[in-house]
């Protein structure tokens, strides 16, 4: 007996994780998964969906926690056989006025949005079927010009930039930030685009060593900007709502659309990342 085709989606139990949950339930003839790293707001969330008539599944998932992913990786392993749509999109972001000191603010957006999706990327690329989907959700913020240092960008464009290095100048921003020379150094002042910009950068790289793999398994990898949402990430300051804000992601993980390894704007656009941005 065949099994069902697999999407994942990180960070699903609200805001636009949540919609895009929504809409693969509406539109993905497979089963998917709403993964949180709280499991009474991930149950609660796939309650509501039900209440909508739309059945999703709950598993646990933790970024900053290889044991919870390991788990889940065998879960799915076990029980699905591998992943057709992985999304990630679970980030945090912290508000303009915060009394949490800019060090810390570094270290855990650093931790979160770039290195729990590298974990989570690291390990479940292994289980990726042919021809899936992996779609980074990363940010207006996270376009290279967001970042002041031209020699920094220059780094970041590398056409022949690894994971090893993206990963080390991650780390070099965290070590510049509790150090305080950030912003003289040319990161700039907000943690959250060094974050995206880092998750973008990552796409590219990923869809590279995809498509030298030995064994080709097709796997296509875009990040995407899903646009200015009223969430809790925008401190519900944004224009656009959940649905509106999933339609570019859910567009880059059911359509066949042909882009790899690109930077997509939220009206399903290609934006060129080593360019100007969009005005």
């Amino acid at each position: 007996m065949s099994r069902k085709a697999v999407a994942v989606v990180t960070g699903g139990n609200k805001g636009v994780g949540f919609a895009i949950v929504k809409g693969l339930c509406e539109h993905f003839s497979g089963n998917v998964y709403l993964t949180a790293r709280n499991e009474t707001l991930g149950l609660n969330s796939v309650g509501k969906l039900k209440e909508l008539g739309l059945n999703s599944l709950f598993h646990q998932l933790d970024l900053k926690d290889q044991a919870s992913i390991d788990n889940f990786k065998e879960y799915i392993k076990n029980v699905e056989g591998g992943i057709d749509i992985l999304v990630n999109n679970a980030a945090i972001a912290f508000p303009n006025v915060t009394s949490v000191p800019f060090s810390e603010q570094a270290d855990e957006t650093i931790a979160v949005n770039y290195f729990g999706t590298l974990r989570v990327c690291d390990t479940l690329f292994s289980i990726l079927r042919p021809d899936a989907k992996v779609v980074n959700v990363s940010s207006s913020a996270g376009h290279l010009t967001r970042i002041p240092s031209q020699e920094i960008r220059a780094k970041l464009s590398d056409p022949l930039l690894t994971v090893e290095q993206l990963s080390g100048y991650m780390k070099e921003f965290v070590n510049d930030a509790k150090m305080n020379v950030h912003v003289e150094n040319g990161w700039g002042s907000s943690a959250y685009v060094i974050s995206k910009v880092g998750v973008s950068a990552l796409s590219i790289v990923q869809q590279r060593l995809f498509d030298k793999e030995s064994e080709k398994r097709n796997i296509i990898v875009n990040s995407v900007h899903p646009g200015y949402v009223d969430t809790d990430m925008t401190n519900h300051k944004g224009v656009l709502t959940i649905e509106e804000g999933a339609k570019a992601p859910l567009y880059l993980a059911l359509e066949d659309h042909g882009l790899r390894g690109q930077y997509v704007w939220n009206d399903n656009s290609v934006v060129d990342w080593f360019g100007p941005p969009p005005s």
